[in-house]
């Protein structure tokens, strides 16, 4: 059995979609400048999530959406993560990983708006985006949350604003966190809810002892700086939202005998940069480690930007801080937020730097081809 053929399912999907993206499998277009006659060749994305070539475009039209959801206040980043102990159990099994991640979603969600009730008396509303890995590529999951420094009353007749630097008491949030993830994790194994592969990883004797020793862990939570403004928001979300667990920049070097060193930064020296070099099998299995469960959602609303209450509350909250109304950004094709974005004109030549590209053949993708010859 080959290594491909071994891998999860999942895992292999995303191999499979790194390596046919940008190239003539993925089928494409055939270009014609129309000053110069060059022949140009552009091949389709993958457009997988995981891949790092696919994510510029899709982060930046997220980022336009979300414009339309800032407030003119001071914006918290929210840290939530969990015990090293409990990440193999997670991490086992795809089912685990769905399960875990969405307790974690849960947990952390629950004990934002729960202590946000009692201690600031508001409804507050936050984005939620899971990351799983750290520099190093090991697993870490943990819940990154931009929070609006304040929320509505729970009467809805005015908006509570937090104190300038400080939004809500930490220690309270730790504890508060780790009751909830420790009770909906412990629910979902005596239920049954994990896969036959977790029952066998551990009895119930032995969850119910390593239940007993992530309780006496910290359940770290903790707040970055506050935001100056929405604009500093923005740019700050695009670093998060659609980041996948290494990018291209980041690896120095791969030789020929297999082995890739990356940088990275390492917190035990002050975030100094640092450099590390593993085989590519080692870093193959690093980087699939983080592949999601095939349609996981993992960035989410919450409170008065959840779907469901976004459109009447954020309303609301705009009409009681006096802020105006945000207009939406206007549809753009790929090519026109490209230049936008950078200024690079995607349709001139790049020979003669005077001509326009033309389309002039649309390229099947190669398994097309096979299937109608």
């Amino acid at each position: 059995m080959s290594q491909l053929e071994a891998m999860p399912r999942s895992w292999s999907k995303v191999v499979n979609s790194m390596v046919a993206c940008r190239t003539a499998v993925l089928g494409g277009h055939k270009l014609e400048c129309d000053h110069c006659d060059i022949e140009e060749y552009s091949y389709n994305s993958c457009r997988n999530r995981h891949c790092p070539k696919c994510q510029f475009l899709t982060k930046e039209r997220w980022i336009q959406d979300r414009e339309n959801d800032l407030l003119p206040v001071r914006y918290f980043h929210v840290v939530f993560t969990i015990p090293h102990e409990l990440v193999p159990l997670i991490f086992c099994h795809d089912k685990n990983k769905q399960i875990g991640f969405d307790i974690l979603f849960r947990a952390a969600s629950e004990t934002l708006k729960e202590v946000a009730r009692t201690r600031l008396k508001a409804e507050i509303g936050f984005t939620a985006v899971l990351h799983t890995w750290t520099q190093t590529l090991l697993k870490h999951p943990h819940i990154h949350m931009i929070v609006p420094g304040g929320g509505l009353s729970l009467d809805g007749e005015r908006w509570i604003q937090t104190r300038p630097n400080f939004f809500l008491p930490l220690k309270i949030l730790s504890q508060v966190f780790r009751g909830k993830f420790l009770e909906y994790f412990e629910k979902a194994f005596s239920e049954f809810q994990f896969p036959e592969s977790m029952a066998r990883y551990a009895s119930p004797d032995e969850f119910k002892m390593l239940l007993i020793d992530a309780a006496r862990k910290d359940f770290v939570v903790y707040a970055k700086s506050p935001f100056a403004g929405p604009k500093q928001v923005i740019k700050y979300l695009g670093q998060y939202t659609h980041r996948i667990a290494i990018s291209n920049h980041r690896i120095e070097n791969v030789t020929a005998d297999g082995q890739v060193t990356f940088r990275y930064r390492d917190s035990k020296n002050n975030n100094q940069t640092a450099h590390m070099t593993i085989t590519a099998l080692e870093f193959m299995r690093r980087f699939l480690g983080h592949v999601l469960p095939d349609g996981y959602c993992r960035i989410r609303h919450f409170g008065f930007l959840a779907s469901r209450a976004k459109s009447e509350k954020l309303k609301l909250a705009r009409k009681l801080l006096n802020a105006k109304v945000i207009e939406p950004v206007k549809d753009e094709s790929w090519q026109v937020l490209m230049k936008r974005l950078t200024g690079h004109d995607v349709n001139r030549c790049p020979h003669c730097r005077v001509g326009t590209l033309v389309r002039v053949a649309v390229l099947l993708p190669k398994r097309a081809r096979r299937d109608t010859s």
